[in-house]
């Protein structure tokens, strides 16, 4: 989704009239919600649904969000994902024109059944191939604009408005595979390096489910660390606001703070950084590249392609990136 946000500055741009809206999973609804680029977030829970596909629960928010989109009745559907679920939400619209990459450019090459305007994407990184398919609506190519000024106008409930503190840095540690996960007792000892080398202390943002993480990042620093709740997007984001820096691993919220204008370092394992890291900016990522570098796989424990990052490393090039600013 964050990988996606200039597609909509350059629709915006180049469309100004046009009506927009955004088909959008409901967790993640608070990153656009009252975007002045659109004009409709249509929501869905996908997730939750696939769950419990025949609970009454499941049916009525189906049909809910199937009148939301006969009501906005597209007339030009583009799909980013390249994969089924896209790709059938795309059909369902019922619009003429279902633009999306061509198949074999595809996360899930099959699901090029649902568009009927296929594209070959250009450019190396996904914010690039995203971008590139505004060719079959004759937008020119142009700088990516993530429009950070313009995420998260909903409000920040949630973020603790008592502690306005700035200059920390934030970490969060998880992600959703665990080969991408750096071990949290070499975290503990980065932070801790990056402390007595700059006097920067660490917030660990402890996201639901991330507890342990968190804290055995927390217990490894030496008390350079201190765990902080970030559940939800808008708690999670103001504390990206406040920060110096951001560490984390490729993971949402490392390139949403990368979106926000923050500077971050992201340590990478299995995908390739010149496709999935930091946009525009691969020196605000480290990697170790390996004879099974970037094999896009997923696994349940860390590899060596992240084993290979020492943390003084980590420490070290967070201090530059902390001095750079």
């Amino acid at each position: 989704m964050v990988h996606a946000l200039p597609v909509l500055t350059a629709l915006r741009r180049h469309f100004p009239t046009a009506r927009i809206g955004w088909v959008v999973e409901e967790g993640m609804a608070p990153v656009l919600a009252g975007h002045p680029d659109l004009d409709e977030l249509l929501t869905v829970r996908l997730r939750a649904w696939g769950r419990r596909p025949f609970s009454v629960e499941t049916v009525r928010g189906l049909q809910s969000f199937l009148a939301a989109l006969d009501r906005f009745a597209p007339e030009v559907v583009l799909d980013l994902m390249g994969n089924h679920k896209a790709g059938a939400i795309s059909a369902l619209t019922l619009a003429d024109r279902r633009i999306g990459a061509a198949e074999k450019h595809r996360r899930e090459p099959s699901s090029g059944v649902w568009i009927n305007e296929p594209v070959v994407p250009r450019g190396t990184h996904a914010v690039d191939r995203m971008l590139s398919l505004l060719d079959g609506l004759g937008v020119p190519a142009a700088a990516a604009d993530f429009g950070a000024a313009k995420l998260f106008r909903g409000g920040e409930e949630g973020s603790d408005r008592s502690d306005r503190s700035v200059g920390f840095a934030l970490l969060h540690p998880g992600a959703g595979w665990g080969n991408k996960i750096y071990p949290p007792v070499w975290w503990g000892a980065a932070v801790r390096r990056l402390r007595d080398e700059t006097g920067v202390a660490t917030r660990v943002a402890v996201a639901p489910g991330e507890e342990r993480l968190a804290a055995e990042v927390v217990a490894a620093s030496g008390g350079a660390a201190e765990a902080v709740p970030a559940g939800g997007l808008p708690r999670l984001a103001a504390l990206i606001r406040r920060s110096a820096l951001v560490l984390g691993g490729d993971s949402g919220p490392t390139h949403l703070a990368h979106a926000l204008g923050v500077p971050i370092l992201m340590l990478m394992g299995p995908t390739d950084p010149l496709r999935n890291g930091p946009y525009g900016a691969p020196d605000l990522a480290l990697w170790k590249t390996l004879p099974c570098s970037f094999c896009h796989r997923r696994f349940t424990a860390t590899k060596a392609c992240l084993l290979e990052i020492p943390a003084a490393r980590v420490a070290e090039r967070a201090a530059e990136i902390l001095a750079r600013r």
